[in-house]
């Protein structure tokens, strides 16, 4: 299909399942917060499922042609995988520099990192047996997980990475046999630290994606606009992923009003262009989102373009992340007659 459309990753979470101005006053947890829950511990598990249903079905009738579970069972888009790893401390946490630059609790890395079992394998097959539309589910990238964490064990960042990407490797695995029709991983700290990206980021990428079939992508970006509100001019690291052997990449262009000259580094890829500003809570208007898509048309073919929020929309009023991707799904119908 051409211009099909899909969301990044993350769809609000309902009120009545967790407590949305806690989670918008404080950073992205890095180890559990199960303090945000409304739900007590016996009825979380179900009030999840029900909430995720609610989210299948809202993107479903916005019309979109990849839908996810929204992440809805997460309290961050990384600590539900990154807290089910063996080798780190979750009682005893550490402390690392968020990429805002402030502290943040993370887990504490005490011995060999390890994917103790199947951590997502449930949230997709749920997904899958709730619709009939292509599906896409997220997982963590090890080079953003290691950022994210304390080392207290290994010698080097290098090999703690490729334990992480040893892990994600295996759950990538087991999601595409349990029917996923794409896996993404996010790597936005590839974008916040660019020197260590390239010194072993990108390998402990492609070890995560060693021995894959089906397709993968890439997801990096500035940050949450609800956290990070002042974007760079461009991206530190996006031409270093044309090596990487993802099939897609995701990256934001609306808010950050990105010089789209830069996908001319990822040709040969399928890129997920950002296209809705999630800093502003106003839905665009159809003809903004079809002249943000069209700015990228010069050099990218209209066959490799995706449509798709700049990020996780979970920081969105539910009400208005759905009329954004309503707008969305028509700005894609009136490109398909276009450029068909």
């Amino acid at each position: 299909m051409l211009f099909p459309t899909t969301i990044v990753g993350s769809f609000p979470q309902p009120d009545w399942l967790i407590d949305r101005e806690k989670l918008a006053g404080r950073f992205p947890p890095r180890v559990r917060a199960l303090e945000l829950w409304r739900i007590a511990p016996q009825y979380l598990n179900e009030a999840q499922d029900d909430a995720t249903l609610i989210a299948i079905r809202a993107q479903e009738e916005a019309g979109l042609d990849i839908v996810s579970d929204g992440e809805i069972r997460r309290e961050s888009y990384s600590n539900r995988f990154a807290t089910a790893l063996d080798g780190v401390d979750l009682d005893n946490p550490g402390s690392a520099l968020d990429r805002s630059g402030h502290p943040n609790p993370v887990p504490r890395i005490v011995g060999r990192i390890r994917r103790r079992h199947a951590v997502e394998v449930d949230d997709l097959k749920f997904l899958r047996a709730h619709t009939e539309r292509m599906t896409k589910i997220t997982v963590p990238g090890p080079f953003t997980m290691l950022q994210q964490a304390q080392n207290d064990f290994y010698a080097s960042e290098e090999e703690a990475a490729m334990d992480y990407a040893a892990a994600v490797n295996e759950e990538i695995k087991d999601l595409f046999a349990a029917g996923a029709d794409v896996v993404q991983i996010d790597e936005p700290y590839m974008q916040a630290r660019p020197d260590k990206a390239r010194q072993y980021g990108l390998a402990a990428l492609n070890r995560a994606l060693e021995g894959v079939n089906g397709t993968t992508a890439v997801h990096i970006c500035f940050g949450y606009a609800a956290i990070i509100h002042q974007r760079p001019s461009g991206y530190s690291f996006l031409p270093e992923l044309a090596q990487c052997s993802c099939k897609q990449v995701s990256i934001e262009t609306a808010q950050s009003k990105l010089d789209c000259s830069a996908l001319v580094a990822l040709e040969g890829k399928r890129v997920m262009i950002g296209c809705i500003d999630l800093d502003d809570s106003e839905v665009e208007s159809v003809d903004t989102i079809v002249q943000r898509i069209e700015r990228a048309l010069p050099y990218i073919k209209a066959e490799n373009v995706i449509l798709a929020p700049d990020c996780g929309m979970k920081y969105l009023p539910r009400e208005r992340a759905i009329g954004k991707l309503r707008a969305m799904v028509e700005a894609a119908r009136i490109l398909r007659q276009r450029h068909a």
